[in-house]
C-alpha cells in the first residue's frame, strides 16, 4: 500500500455530504492536503443564471513539462432514504473489507487514490515532479455541468495553463479493476417531438384531429431504422423515447397536442447539426405533409470525445497490466462524462474503480481495490515522468 493511505483519505471524503451543488467540506479537505504537499491551490465559485453556484478546485505543483492532470468530481448524487442503506451513506463505514458510502465508487474513491499516489510519488522524488501535476476537481459533474469543469478549464486557459494529458477517474471498469480503459464516449442530445392536432369530442372524430395518431406514426418511424451502423471507434447511435406526455385527464376529449421526449446517444458519424437534420428529415418523411409536427431541441454540451491510442495510452495500459495482471479493453461505451470538456484542452482517458454500485443504495468499494488503484496511479506517474 502507498505510504499515503487511500482508505483513510477516501473515508474522510465520504464523510463530507457533498450532494450537488453542496461542497460539503470535500474540496476544503483536498485543499488542505494539497497545500500541505506544496501545491498552489485555487478555489473558484462559478455562477450561471438559473443554476446554483458551484465551488471548484484547481491545484498545481511544478512549472515545467510534461504536465499531467488528474481530473474528477467530489459532488455526489443524493443517497435516497438512509434507512435503506446497511451503513449510513455519509459515515464512511468499513465492514468485511468493504468501504461503504455515497461517492465511494463515483468518484471519491478514485480521487483518494490519485491523491495518495501523488503524495507518495512526491515523497519519493524530493517533493517535486519531473514536470507538473495538477488536480482539477469540480462540484458540478452530477448535475447540469455548467458551473464546473467547463468553466474551470476556461479559467485555467485564461491564466495560460496548458496540459499535456489527463486521467479522469470515472468508474468505467465493468467487472474487475483493470478490465477497461475508456478512450471515448458518445455524445448526448435531448429533444421533444411535438405533434399538434385539433381538440374535439371523441364521439365526433371527424370534427377533430387526434395528435396521438401522428405522434405514434412519427415515433415509430424514428425508432424503426437505426441512425447509423456505428463506426470503427464507436457503437451505433441510438434514439430512445423516454416519456409520452399528453396531459389530458378527460377520457372523452381528443387532445390538441401530444409530446414525446427522447434522448440520442450519438457517435462520431454525426455532429449536432447533421444529427438534428437526419432526425428531422425522417420525421418529415413519415409525416408526409399530413401531420403537424416540430422538434424542440434542448441545449447540449455533451459532444463525442475520442483519444487515439498512442504513447500515453500505452503507458496507462502497461501500468494497469503490471499492477492488476489484466490488459484492459479500450472502450468507448457508456454515458457522458467531463472528458467531453477536457478533450478540447488535451488528450484524456478514463480509469477509475469498478462501476457496478455507482448511484446505488449501499454504494461501496473493496478496500483492496483502493489500494490497487493507488498502485496503478503511482505506476502511471513513474512511467509518465520517467
Amino acid at each position: 500500500m502507498s505510504a499515503a493511505d487511500p482508505i483513510a483519505i477516501a473515508r474522510d471524503l465520504l464523510r463530507c455530504p457533498s450532494v450537488t451543488p453542496e461542497e460539503g467540506g470535500a474540496l476544503s479537505y483536498l485543499e488542505a492536503a494539497l497545500n500541505g504537499a506544496g501545491f498552489t491551490v485555487h478555489r473558484m465559485t462559478f455562477s450561471e443564471p438559473g443554476t446554483p453556484d458551484v465551488q471548484n478546485l484547481y491545484a498545481r505543483i511544478g512549472t515545467g513539462a510534461p504536465h499531467l492532470m488528474f481530473a474528477g468530481h467530489t459532488d455526489v448524487v443524493p443517497p435516497g432514504d438512509p434507512k435503506t442503506w446497511s451503513h449510513a451513506p455519509f459515515a464512511g463505514a468499513i465492514a468485511d473489507g468493504v468501504l461503504y458510502g455515497r461517492g465511494a465508487v463515483d468518484m471519491k474513491g478514485a480521487i483518494a487514490c490519485k491523491l495518495a499516489a501523488t503524495l507518495d510519488y512526491l515523497a519519493a522524488n524530493g517533493g517535486k515532479p519531473k514536470g507538473s501535476i495538477s488536480f482539477l476537481i469540480t462540484g458540478d459533474e452530477e448535475s447540469v455541468a455548467v458551473n464546473g469543469t467547463i468553466k474551470l478549464l476556461q479559467w485555467a486557459a485564461a491564466r495560460g495553463e496548458t496540459f499535456d494529458h489527463c486521467i479522469l477517474g470515472e468508474p468505467g471498469n465493468v467487472a474487475a479493476l483493470g478490465d477497461t480503459v475508456k478512450l471515448g464516449r458518445r455524445g448526448s442530445q435531448n429533444g421533444v417531438l411535438v405533434v399538434t392536432g385539433k381538440q374535439g369530442h371523441v364521439a365526433y372524430p371527424q370534427r377533430a384531429d387526434n395528435p396521438v395518431r401522428g405522434l405514434v406514426k412519427l415515433m415509430t418511424a424514428l425508432m424503426d431504422e437505426p441512425l447509423d451502423q456505428g463506426s470503427d471507434r464507436f457503437d451505433p447511435s441510438n434514439l430512445e423515447f423516454t416519456s409520452i406526455d399528453i396531459g389530458n385527464p378527460t377520457v372523452n376529449l381528443i387532445p390538441g397536442e401530444a409530446r414525446a421526449r427522447f434522448n440520442i446517444r450519438f457517435n462520431d458519424c454525426h455532429d449536432y447539426a447533421s444529427l438534428k437534420a437526419l432526425v428531422e428529415q425522417r420525421a418529415a418523411a413519415a409525416a408526409g405533409g399530413k401531420v403537424r409536427w416540430r422538434i424542440d431541441w434542448e441545449p447540449s454540451n455533451a459532444d463525442v470525445f475520442y483519444t487515439a491510442p498512442g504513447p500515453f495510452t500505452d503507458r496507462v495500459v502497461a501500468a494497469i497490466a503490471e499492477v492488476t495482471g489484466r490488459k484492459p479493453e479500450l472502450s468507448t461505451s457508456g454515458g457522458t462524462s467531463d472528458a467531453r470538456f477536457i478533450k478540447d484542452h488535451c488528450p484524456v482517458v478514463e480509469f477509475g474503480l469498478v462501476g457496478t454500485t455507482m448511484h446505488a443504495t449501499d454504494e461501496r468499494v473493496p478496500v483492496a481495490d483502493l489500494e490497487k488503484l493507488t498502485a496503478v496511479y503511482r505506476r502511471i506517474l513513474d512511467k509518465y515522468f520517467g
